[in-house]
């Protein structure tokens, strides 16, 4: 196990967001709690477990592990369709699961036919430069597993059901973690393991991600359950950190990993506020709502810091993100910079409609007029997730240095195994000169 600058700031965000989770669930939870609780512990394990294992088959078995606590969350205490998004959740990701534990075993025995040594260990892989047929293959098994829980378009289509479906603490930890750990795959083992096959795929995951930004958009702006429109919108925001890794320049990566932390604060918060006024009026149909503000001033004030975070307005942590995303993506190509910023103009348009509806005109509904504002508990938990959305958005420097010695790095060592390919045979195990065990340190 171990950590660097990539997988650091996933660590804390998923032991941040388990907190807050079951702070949430304080009311919102009240059957089989001990269970709950036991199912929560059992995921953040699972979460923790994929950031840090640097052994192929351990990470493999904390990746499987982590459904089964999630299947009994959204299962026992889900909505009512709770087993139909259960099934079709757990299907979706067993599938690509699957055929990644068959490139693991395959890299296993290409392991020992070019060095003569079993091993799972990540580290000893890095260093075998594989020839191109294997690495398109195996790169296609693990990027397969990825996209399905990223999810990447067309892969998406169990992620709205899951989130409508699950509890609150549920979808903040589906939309916060989950979907980072297929986007922090690609990054740890597809970018270093299969360089070639990786830069290969360039334009068919970038145009994929461009379809999910402008589609889950698009999706998004016609829901009337929020819910429903804030899940949709996890795919736009997700298809920008796949655009921002596959452009494969620093500024990009380092965009795309800090829009996964900006996602797992600002999509978090939503998911929280939902849930919050969930309980109260128990509907999530915007038309239900209207002049929310008028009765919920404090409600209303942390939803508009919230939603301006998750448009990326300046001054707050999406902007950041999405910055160096389409920043690094110019510098790859110009067109899918261009249409990556359309995406965002879409983000301002369904959130700023959506609130519009829900918080402003007249309280024309009797059961709105009676709404009660946020307690202290509740206020409590949202405002260390308005203090990241401010302090990543004015200084984000402290999170972008301690990952831009690791995204080097990476770099590096794909430089490396792919300059090795063209002037060695395949199986060449590449020089100590970059020495790949201190990278995972740095």
């Amino acid at each position: 196990m171990g950590i660097d600058g990539i997988s650091l700031f996933l660590i804390l965000l998923t032991t941040f967001l388990t907190v807050v989770s079951i702070l949430s669930s304080w009311t919102a939870v009240r059957e089989k709690v001990k269970g709950f609780m036991i199912s929560m512990l059992l995921l953040e394990t699972g979460m923790i477990g994929v950031f840090v294992a640097l052994d192929l088959f351990l990470f493999y078995v904390f990746w499987e592990a982590m459904l089964i606590p999630m299947y009994f969350l959204i299962g026992i205490w889900g909505g009512p369709r709770k087993i139909y998004a259960t099934i079709k959740f757990v299907l979706f990701t067993l599938f690509g699961s699957l055929l990644m534990l068959v490139a693991i075993i395959v890299l296993y025995f290409l392991q020992h036919s070019y060095t003569g040594v079993y091993t799972f260990n990540l580290l000893e892989m890095y260093k075998v430069v594989l020839p191109y047929g294997s690495q398109f293959w195996l790169f296609y098994a693990f990027a397969l597993a990825f996209a399905i829980k990223v999810p990447l378009f067309p892969f998406h289509t169990w992620l709205p059901d899951a989130h409508v479906e699950a509890p609150t603490a549920g979808s903040v930890i589906l939309a916060g973690v989950l979907l980072k750990m297929g986007t922090y795959g690609f990054l740890r083992f597809c970018l270093p393991l299969f360089p070639d096959a990786y830069q290969s795929a360039i334009p068919l995951i970038s145009i994929l991600a461009l379809i999910g930004i402008i589609y889950g958009a698009m999706v998004a702006m016609v829901q009337k359950d929020v819910k429903s429109l804030v899940a949709y919108s996890s795919v736009s925001h997700l298809g920008f950190v796949m655009l921002g890794l596959f452009a494969l320049n620093v500024q990009s990566v380092q965009g795309g990993i800090l829009q996964m932390i900006n996602h797992g604060i600002s999509t978090g918060a939503l998911f929280l506020l939902v849930g919050m006024i969930y309980e109260r009026r128990h509907s999530r149909l915007i038309d239900d709502f209207g002049g929310v503000a008028k009765v919920m001033p404090v409600f209303a004030g942390f939803f508009m810091i919230v939603t301006l975070s998750s448009i990326g307005l300046p001054g707050t942590n999406g902007f950041i993100g999405e910055f160096l995303i389409i920043l690094g993506a110019f510098k790859s190509n110009m067109v899918y910079a261009i249409l990556a910023a359309l995406g965002v103009i879409l983000a301002a348009i369904y959130m700023l409609w959506m609130y519009q509806r829900v918080f402003f005109g007249k309280v024309d509904k009797p059961a709105n007029e009676k709404l009660l504002d946020l307690n202290l508990r509740e206020k409590l938990i949202l405002v260390p997730l308005v203090i990241l959305i401010f302090w990543i958005g004015l200084y984000p420097k402290p999170y972008l240095s301690k990952m831009e010695k690791s995204v080097t790095s990476l770099f590096e060592l794909a430089g490396q195994k792919s300059s090795a390919l063209q002037s060695y045979p395949a199986g060449t195990v590449i020089s100590e000169t970059l020495n790949v065990k201190q990278y995972s340190l740095k």
